[in-house]
């Protein structure tokens, strides 16, 4: 009895590998636009919840929900609790498979501004279509006897990152109903925090290193490159962040009594941040670069990349890039400091004949896998002492005021470093090989994405490598207002992931 059940396992297995391999791309064309066309209650079930990483509350109700979901296409899932927020961990077991693969997925979104959006409510996704240069909406019926791959769903975290968490459902739901089992564990981690910066996550993949173990990691997030076309990213820009307020007089003051005597932040501010860069773009502190070499083999690499710069120029309405590396790639293996926003006073209608009282420059430092968080928070701070002021953590104290003339409060939070995983790696080849049988051509494959995903602590914790399989159009508004997703690019995904899951490890 045990022999005739090892050779049921065995051609089970043999049949689904066989499947796999033989599966066109024709009919995974086919069954990603069918499952995507089923999708659409439980992905707007989904969407509809709010879920601004600020408010627990909201969050509670999405970790809930994704705990639902999981359970019915067979995974076990656990809570790994931090002082705020869980992770979700689900967990799928194959037969005779000898390694794990870590999945990433985001779950929570950014703020919203509703008066920003074309719609009544961010949160309750709307199908639209392009009409005379305008986004108009349609019902959601037309979809049942039509489907153009360039309508979009218009919600917030539609792209970022909730459209990729529907895609793997949906190819879990795919190989499931074709009876295929993966020849690789699964582990799916789920982030309710990333929009904060995943402040848990170091200690938590650390607390829970044992649960999190696996051979590689494979994050289902992000958009593909600017062409649209299937990509692979390789790694990411680790990310810290700075406010920097610097103090005028204690109170606003009335800018026609006290102009040309009291000091005014604003221009202070202003002062002090051009300091900071050269005309041409390139950060002007002391010792920014150093320690990026990009060699004639990255180079090569890196040209490699179909990157239309004229087009990206004029999409963006800019008539010159910054000075920083010798093309767009180039410019992102590099640091960047940026700001973020600006605040002093009031504009427009708002506006007041004041001198403020401060002035605040929110700033962020995107990290590169050379570059150490602390020493660049450090180098930018030196600066900022060697410019003459004098620093604070809160609110200065009288003597403080009576005593310096230059007076700046600055604070800093280095929520996760870079990361880079090698083309040739064994991930990199599983991955490459289950798109090629997707889309019958290899992806686009990108060294380092300029954005920031907290991965750097699976990968240094777990010492496993990571790669990013991003999978939403490149116009998504991610974090912005009219945040989208494109039907085309769901399609896609869910064809993607489908390939991926079904591809031989």
């Amino acid at each position: 009895m045990i022999r005739s059940i090892g050779i049921t396992l065995v051609l089970f297995f043999s049949v689904s590998l066989s499947y796999a391999q033989n599966t066109s791309i024709a009919e995974l064309d086919k069954m990603a636009l069918q499952y995507a066309k089923a999708s659409f209650p439980e992905l707007k079930s989904f969407f509809s919840l709010p879920n601004d990483s600020n408010y627990p509350d909201q969050l509670k109700d999405n970790l809930i929900w994704c705990e639902k979901a999981f359970a019915k296409r067979g995974f076990s899932t656990k809570r790994l609790n931090t002082s705020t927020v869980p992770l979700l961990l689900a967990e799928r077991q194959s037969n005779s498979a000898e390694k794990t693969v870590l999945i990433y997925l985001q779950i929570d979104g950014q703020p919203v501004d509703s008066s920003k959006w074309y719609q009544a409510d961010p949160y309750i996704p709307a199908l639209k279509h392009l009409e005379n240069d305008d986004w108009q909406e349609i019902a959601w019926s037309f979809l049942s006897t039509d489907m153009d791959r360039d309508w979009r769903i218009f919600s917030r975290s539609a792209s970022d990152a909730r459209g990729p968490v529907m895609m793997f459902l949906k190819a879990m739901d795919i190989i499931n109903d074709q009876n295929f089992s993966p020849n690789f564990n699964m582990k799916v981690i789920m982030d309710f925090e990333e929009e904060l910066g995943s402040p848990q996550l170091p200690k938590a993949v650390s607390d829970y290193k044992e649960e999190l173990k696996s051979d590689m990691l494979v994050i289902f997030d992000g958009p593909r490159h600017l062409s649209n076309e299937p990509t692979l990213s390789y790694g990411a820009r680790g990310i810290a962040t700075v406010s920097l307020e610097v103090f005028g007089p204690r109170t606003p003051l009335h800018s026609g009594n006290y102009g040309n005597y009291s000091p005014n932040p604003a221009v202070k501010l202003s002062q002090l941040l051009a300091t900071m860069w050269e005309d041409d773009g390139r950060v002007s502190i002391p010792g920014w670069y150093d320690g990026i070499e990009i060699s004639d083999e990255v180079k090569t690499i890196l040209k490699q990349v179909p990157d239309d710069e004229d087009q990206i120029k004029k999409d963006f309405g800019i008539a010159k890039q910054e000075n920083i590396g010798g093309n767009f790639q180039e410019a992102i293996q590099y640091p960047a400091l940026g700001i973020l926003g600006l605040e002093a006073a009031w504009v427009g209608k708002e506006r007041r004949t004041i001198i403020p009282a401060s002035a605040i420059a929110e700033m962020n430092i995107r990290l590169v896998k050379e570059t150490n968080g602390e020493r660049m928070v450090n180098l930018l701070k030196q600066h900022i002492l060697d410019q003459g002021y004098h620093l604070v953590s809160s609110q200065p104290t009288e003597d403080e005021r009576m005593t310096y003339d230059k007076i700046a409060r600055f604070n800093s939070k280095i929520s996760y470093g870079a990361f880079r995983t090698e083309f040739d790696t064994e991930i990199g080849q599983w991955l490459r090989s289950g798109m090629r049988k997707a889309f019958g051509k290899d992806p686009i494959q990108i060294r380092t994405m300029g954005g920031s995903i907290p991965i750097s602590p699976f990968v240094t914790t777990l010492g496993i490598p990571a790669v990013s399989v991003p999978t939403v159009n490149p116009d998504n508004n991610q974090h912005s207002p009219n945040e989208n997703i494109r039907l085309g690019n769901y399609i896609d995904g869910i064809k993607t992931i489908t390939a991926i899951l079904m591809e031989k490890l």
